[in-house]
């Protein structure tokens, strides 16, 4: 059987424009035999129960993220196909603390400079998405991974990258003002605006281009430092390790994409240029080099032959297919229905992901939604007594009353029209034989 990477589509020469997606595709170029695996560039989340990419499709097994993904690999092929293989001890340990390291520390970067940044996300970033989404996904997605973005930053306290949050930030403090001005307020019940981009910048450039220094150096030095003059990261031989992919597909994404407030991609080239040299040549040994658009939806077996990953046309979208984004969209901002869409992700998660959870984890992780489930329910019988028992109050009391006007009007009616039929019958009847 044929596996089936799906992955957010290509981007800025990229094929994909997600790290994890990256460096997945590259880790099967490097192990997995050609005609054993295909690339499908969905970009869909939904079409894995853990509503992530990647996500590798195996029969009715899913399996999603870089880790689980090549964990899954190695137990299927038994050992065959693992980059990790020929690593033990302390080298293994570099692998796991460094991948660690790497995806924590770049996803931030990355979230900053093509997501939180507004001048590279409206012109980079949300172009490149709708290029590979088809409507509607393509006006919901981008702002929601946007959001989330913004969400993982937000301790970093680097939010004036987002235009829109300095304007408001910078209203708030006028308004703040106008009711000093006026007496309303007192100063010290101000509070004072957290130091963002913007105001490290407006202060000596000495110290602006040491925080920004310090963000990247952060990231970059320790790689270049385990690089050293090797052909790999850890070793000088023909094997590169996982480790080797994962920064690849995070650190393609700081050095090729080409957006206005090139910062990060900047400081690779001026204060790693090895590393950044090592980027470029492992993105020609594992990708081809420029990878297009057209490559990743091949129209004929010309397009096709000529790339080197063994792409495989999407799905087709079709009026069902779009419906039920709508839906699940809807469902997704009605707060119950969301909760419950969530309690069935992980569920899911549980059951079609032996990859990334052994029997006991993934035991734990069901009992867990279960026992959310029941919560569920608990909370929405709570609210329906609570509201039963309010209306039952207000009944009681009068301030509702269930039928009692309905039962006046009867009354009135059936006391009304003998009383009228008399006093209209004796005058009519006294006028006709007087």
């Amino acid at each position: 059987m044929v596996l089936e990477l799906h992955i957010w589509g290509p981007a800025f020469s990229l094929p994909s424009i997600d790290a994890q997606c990256l460096a997945t595709i590259a880790y099967f170029v490097k192990t997995v035999p050609k005609g054993k695996w295909v690339v499908v560039a969905s970009s869909d989340p939904s079409v894995s129960p853990t509503n992530e990419l990647p996500a590798l499709k195996d029969g009715q097994i899913w399996v999603s993220k870089f880790r689980n993904i090549v964990d899954y690999v190695r137990q299927y092929s038994e050992g065959k196909w693992d980059l990790d293989a020929d690593w033990d001890g302390l080298d293994k340990a570099d692998i796991t603390a460094f991948s660690a390291f790497l995806e924590s520390n770049g996803q931030l970067l990355l979230d900053l400079s093509l997501y939180v940044s507004s001048q590279n996300y409206y012109a980079g970033t949300s172009p490149a998405y709708g290029s590979i989404l088809t409507w509607p996904n393509q006006w919901i997605l981008p702002p929601k991974l946007r959001n989330a973005a913004k969400h993982r930053t937000e301790h970093l306290g680097l939010s004036s990258l987002d235009l829109e949050a300095t304007e408001e930030q910078q209203r708030e403090r006028e308004r703040a003002s106008a009711g000093v001005s006026a007496g309303q307020i007192p100063k010290s019940l101000i509070a004072r605006p957290r130091e963002t981009v913007s105001t490290l910048l407006g202060k000596t450039a000495q110290y602006s281009q040491f925080r920004l220094e310090a963000l990247t150096a952060e990231l970059f030095e320790p790689l270049d430092q385990l690089l050293g003059a090797k052909k790999y990261l850890l070793a000088d031989g023909q094997r590169p390790s996982s480790l080797d992919m994962l920064v690849l597909g995070y650190l393609s994404l700081v050095l090729f994409p080409e957006v206005p407030a090139a910062w990060l991609r900047e400081s690779l080239r001026t204060k790693t240029p090895r590393l950044a040299k090592y980027v470029e040549r492992m993105r020609v040994e594992c990708f081809g080099g420029v990878v297009m658009l057209e490559d990743a939806f091949p129209e004929t077996a010309e397009v096709k032959a000529k790339s080197v990953l063994p792409w495989k046309q999407p799905e087709r979208i079709n009026a069902v297919k779009i419906g039920s984004t709508l839906l699940k969209t809807l469902a997704d901002a009605t707060p119950i229905l969301k909760d419950f869409r969530m309690n069935s992700r992980l569920q899911q998660a549980a059951k079609s992901s032996p990859a990334g959870l052994d029997d006991r984890e993934a035991k734990t992780v069901s009992n867990y939604a279960n026992a959310q489930r029941r919560d569920l329910y608990i909370s929405i019988a709570s609210a329906a007594a609570g509201v039963v028992a309010m209306v039952g109050y207000l009944t009681y009391n009068g301030v509702i009353n269930l039928g009692g006007d309905n039962y006046y009007e009867e009354e009135d009616e059936e006391a009304y029209e003998p009383e009228s039929l008399d006093k209209m019958t004796a005058p009519t009847v006294a006028s006709l034989f007087g």
